[in-house]
């Protein structure tokens, strides 16, 4: 670890010689490149100066307790002596975190897609309200997002809604919400007051662009049809929606939202690209899962992972069993703790599975 972490102080070090150079400072592409590996190693710098720091002061510890004769400060070198060694420890601990090999589609772009389960219009005015969520979230994150298609039902829910969010490491950031996610509330039509559970199914997939995924033209079957439902002047006019179908996965994408059906097109093939690139993932995971002889967890997207419960406040992620009496700020975007602490679980079991 230590060699590696050498390596990467060189390169740091290597990187602000580069930015303040003026001739690349001129070069902005050149500068914006160097700019973002010196913030992705920043964290690591940071941490290798706290565990160099806290291996120098037990070093010094170490002489004082065997040359201190005086009780009283004995017993503070003592006490410090311990307290450095958890610093140590822990600074080690994220470093191995940090130095793990990173997934190279955390940068990615998502398409975020979100269905109405069991639960009728409950489920899918919980639909809407997670829409809403990862909305606010991504508004927070100054992320951009983007409709491409949904299916509104009378009551203002949504049966399905699939987005397009853009921005710095937004799969990195996203990736867990990958599951069914449970509600528990009054629905408004309950006259008894009875609590209702109903559920939603949320998928992450990374963006991917055609260059990544070479789809042959021969694997795509296109159909167009008239567009049905709200919409503008020319809706149920002008057979302007497209069905796309990949051939051999069988997987199907329509879009209806545009009055082109050309900008149709465009839509269903990034979100098809996007679903066609997640199945060879699963295949490659589930494989792997064989292999082992283990379940593929973040890949299986039937298992419940969080509940929403509305009378107590209260929001519980199943997979870590962290419990927050905060739904109301949740549901308005303020995610950050429950992210932060699914990719710190997630990358101990993977550092967990390096070490095995």
């Amino acid at each position: 670890m230590f060699d590696k972490l050498g390596e990467v102080e060189k390169r740091f070090d290597e990187l602000n010689r580069l930015m303040s150079d003026p001739e690349v400072i001129a070069r902005q592409t050149d500068y914006q490149k160097y700019a973002r590996e010196q913030s992705e190693l920043s964290p690591i710098i940071a941490e290798f100066k706290l565990l160099r720091s806290a291996q120098e002061q037990l070093a010094d510890n170490e002489v004082l307790l065997e040359t201190e004769k005086d009780p009283e400060m004995l017993a503070l070198v003592e006490e410090e002596t311990k307290s450095l060694k958890e610093d140590k420890a822990k600074a080690e601990e994220n470093l191995k975190l940090l130095l793990l090999p990173k997934d190279p589609r955390d940068e990615k772009g998502v398409i975020l897609e979100i269905r109405a389960g069991t639960g009728g219009e409950e489920a899918s005015l919980f639909a809407a309200d997670l829409f809403r969520m990862y909305t606010r979230y991504a508004e927070l994150q100054k992320w951009k997002v983007e409709l491409l298609s949904e299916s509104v039902t009378g009551k203002g829910g949504l049966k399905e809604v699939i987005a397009n969010i853009q921005g710095r490491n937004v799969f990195s950031k996203l990736k867990y919400e990958s599951g069914t996610h449970r509600v528990q509330r009054v629905p408004e039509t309950e006259t008894q007051g009875r609590i209702h559970t109903s559920a939603v199914t949320v998928a992450i997939l990374p963006e991917v662009e055609a260059v990544e995924l070479d789809i042959h033209p021969n694997d795509l079957k296109f159909d167009v049809f008239r567009s049905s439902g709200p919409g503008g002047q020319s809706v149920n006019t002008t057979d302007s929606a497209v069905r796309i179908t990949h051939i051999p996965s069988g997987l199907v994408v329509s879009c209806q939202d545009e009055k082109s059906q050309h900008k149709n097109k465009e839509k269903g093939l990034r979100v098809l690209r996007a679903r066609v690139y997640d199945e060879m993932q699963r295949k490659q995971h589930d494989e792997l899962a064989k292999e082992r002889k283990e379940q593929v967890g973040s890949g299986d997207r039937s298992g419940r992972i969080r509940t929403y419960n509305f009378p107590q406040e209260r929001i519980t992620d199943h997979r870590i069993g962290l419990t927050l009496h905060k739904l109301s700020q949740v549901l308005e975007g303020d995610m950050a703790e429950f992210i932060e602490k699914l990719s710190v679980h997630f990358q101990t079991e993977d550092l967990k599975k390096a070490a095995s």
